[in-house]
Formats: C-alpha cells, structure tokens, sequence
C-alpha cells in the first residue's frame, strides 16, 4: 500500500487527505491532523506538530512514506521540504528560499518586477514615523496598509481615510513584536479571484479558480477572517482570462523565481483582482487557500496522488477536472470569532445526502467532538446553478445550525449570483 503524509490540521488539509484518500491502495496520515480526518476511509492522524521537523521526518521513515504533501504556510517558511529532501524524503511544496514569496511582501513586490507583472503600486517603510507622515500626505483612498511578514491571513487593512491608515501603521508595524516592514499601496478596484496552479520543475498545471470570502458578516462587512465561504468555478473570469493569467503572471514568476536561484515547486496561489486595466497581482501564497481547496479539490476527476508524483517524476500532466458545476462552501465559525470564539460547543448535524464536510477546528471532550474555537467546519455543495447551490446551503445551515453558538454568511457567492443575473438581463 502506497504511504503518504499530509502536513497541516484544518479543513484544507481534510480536503487534501481525502481526495488522496479516494485510491484504495494508498494510505494517508496526517500530522497533526483532527479528531474527525480518523473517521475518513484509509486516513489516519498522528499527533505530531506541523512545525516539528524531525518527528515528522522519523515518523515518515518509520512509516515507510513515499510522499508528503504539506498544508501550512508556516513549515514551508521554516524550511520543512529542505529538511524532508536533506533526509531523502519526498515532499511536494517549496524549498524555505522559494516560500519567501508568500513570507515576504517586499521580496513578492521585487519578483513581479522582475518578471513584468502587474501589481499595485507601493510604497515600503521601515520607520513608523516616515509611514504615518506618508500617510497624511495622501490625498486618494482606499489605500491597502499591508504587513511584510505572515500574519495568518490578517496582516491586510484597507484604509478608507487618514485615521484608519494611521491606525493601521500603529497596529501593524509601530507596535508589532513580528513585523519590521510595511508596504502601503494603491487599492484596487475590480473582481477579486484566485487562481491555483501545481508546479514542479517549470511545469505548471493550473486548476480551477475559486473567490474567497474574508469578511465575518455578509455583505463584505465586519473584521476581516481566515475565510468564510468560497466557490468556484467565477463565472467573470473568462477561460481568456485564466489564459493571460498563465501566460503573464504565473510562469513569468516561475521562470523569474527559478532564474533567481530559487526554484519554486508545490502549489501557488495567485490572488488577483480583474481590474479595468487588466489582471494584477494582489499577493502570492504559496500553498493552497482554505477555503478555496474544500471547493477546488472536489472538481478534480483525476487521482491527485498520481497527478503529483507524475509531476515529481518530470512526466507531463493533464488533469481532467469537472466543467459542468458550481462548487460552493460556507463555513461555520464558533461564535465571537476572529477575536473571542467560544469553543467546547456541541457540533450541528449538517452530515447530509448531497452535501460534503470538511471539519477543522474541533476536538474531543469525553464521548463527544466539540468544537475547538475559530473556523469549526465547512459544508459544500454542488449544483449548475450558484444560485442554487447557495440556497441549499444555507436552507440546511438554517435548519442545524444553532446561532447562539456559531456564526455563518448567508452570501456566499453574491458577486457571482450577480453577475449571473445581469448576464440573464
């Protein structure tokens, strides 16, 4: 039986393990994984942490595992895949020089330069006071005040006036123990998608693009989160546009990071907006979104283990991938999320015919998997119509979810609905 690990404990690396799992020849543990992945069929959890580098390299000696695939941002900055490969093991995701272009805003800003890409104008600062002087010199806003380093998805405030950036630079650079620089740059207005591509050796194999959901409430407000909802495919973002998108972001940044000495393999993640000027780059990840992956991983038709070691292998790959539905995820937070979730709550029964979960933050107390506070799970469905496949979501949130101890949207997909609408007009 073919042995594989995955790196992580949330709803991406869930989705991750079973759809590698789908083979009935392969086994996959997962460290340190959730109490609800040892429910799956051929997946196993170990409870070794993600950022302990040599428990995870005995254990996938001891366990004679062929391949791994790692989730988090956080190993991969910290050198994890290096230190797989210095041990003879095989792990798909990059090497510590190449995860700079997630872990460094600054170092993804000179890389698009390089490579010609299209981003938003910037300004870096160093000196919390030469920032907030810049900040009252400015005459336009949005601006978006950005963190260099990682900052678990919450490093980004967009601004809409001087007091907010200067809020922003105080939180984000003069008072932060982590960060050492900050960028501030021009806001970008347009439709908002992220487009996942494998790459391996300079071959890159995009997958389908999905639209995240950052806000806690609906309608785009409240305090930004890790994610809240997610579908794909976006119906704006044309197959002419996906196109351009390859062509003129993504390998251009794979040749420029491989020119540069630092060969970039696993996935990345282009997050982009579709402007009135054409495609720019609003970041870089360089790993899967969550999300995004619970509602792009279901797509896939072909067997994502073999997909991977082909690539790994230097064989040419063609995934096929389903092209006759929307997939669309909402999540279900415990409540007083981002800042305060209350956690060791009863989960809601929303295992149901026609619907798929993914589990993250949840955990056992006796008998019972409670929830572990922020983002406890999400639920996703299918259908050929978006409209449709939000309906049924939120009809069966309505119905199991209890609101005193969770939180979810209800408008997940609105910008594509929409736009479907007036398409129809």
């Amino acid at each position: 039986m073919e042995k594989w690990l995955v790196i992580g404990s949330g709803g991406r690396e869930y989705s991750i393990a079973q759809t590698l799992a789908k083979n009935e020849n392969r086994m996959v543990y997962v460290a340190p994984g959730n109490v609800m992945m040892d429910r799956l069929e051929r997946v196993e959890t170990t409870p070794i942490d993600e950022m302990d580098f040599d428990g995870l390299i005995n254990f996938a000696r001891e366990h004679q595992v062929a391949y791994t695939v790692v989730g988090p941002e956080d190993p991969l900055v910290a050198g994890v895949v290096d230190q797989f490969e210095a041990n003879g093991l095989r792990a798909f995701g990059p090497r510590q020089n190449a995860a700079e272009l997630e872990s460094s805003k600054v170092f993804a800003k000179r890389i698009m330069k390089k490579a010609g890409v299209a981003t938003a104008d910037y300004r870096k600062f160093t000196d919390g006071d030469a920032a907030l002087h810049y900040v009252k010199s400015l005459k336009q806003f949005p601006v978006a005040v950005k963190a260099n380093g990682l900052a678990g998805g919450k490093g980004v405030v967009i601004a809409h006036n001087a007091d907010e950036a200067t809020q922003a630079v105080t939180k984000l650079l003069i008072n932060s123990k982590h960060q050492d620089e900050l960028l501030i740059e021009q806001f970008l207005k347009g439709e908002e998608f992220s487009l996942f591509t494998m790459v391996y050796n300079g071959q890159i194999v995009p997958m389908p693009v999905a639209q995240d959901h950052k806000r806690l409430h609906d309608g785009g407000k409240g305090p930004n989160t890790g994610g809240m909802g997610a579908y794909s495919p976006v119906p704006e973002i044309t197959p002419e546009i996906i196109k351009h998108t390859l062509d003129h972001v993504v390998k251009p940044v794979v040749d420029e990071m491989k020119n540069g000495g630092r060969p970039f393999n696993g996935f990345l993640y282009s997050g982009l907006m579709q402007t009135a000027n054409g495609t720019k780059v609003v970041e870089f990840n360089v790993r899967m979104g969550d999300p995004e992956t619970q509602v792009v991983l279901p797509q896939l038709k072909s067997d994502l283990g073999n997909v991977i070691k082909r690539m790994m292998f230097d064989q040419n790959v063609s995934p096929d991938w389903q092209s006759t539905e929307y997939h669309l995820g909402t999540i279900v937070a415990s409540k007083g999320y981002p800042k305060h979730p209350i956690d060791e709550k009863p989960l809601p029964k929303v295992n149901q015919p026609g619907y798929l979960v993914t589990y993250a933050g949840v955990k056992n107390k006796g008998k019972q998997v409670v929830s572990d506070g922020g983002r406890i799970l999400m639920v996703s469905t299918s259908d050929s119509s978006l409209a449709k496949a939000q309906h049924r979501i939120n009809r069966l949130l309505d119905r199991t979810v209890d609101t005193n101890d969770y939180t979810y949207r209800h408008d997940i997909g609105y910008h594509g609905i929409n736009y479907l609408r007036k398409k129809l007009n």
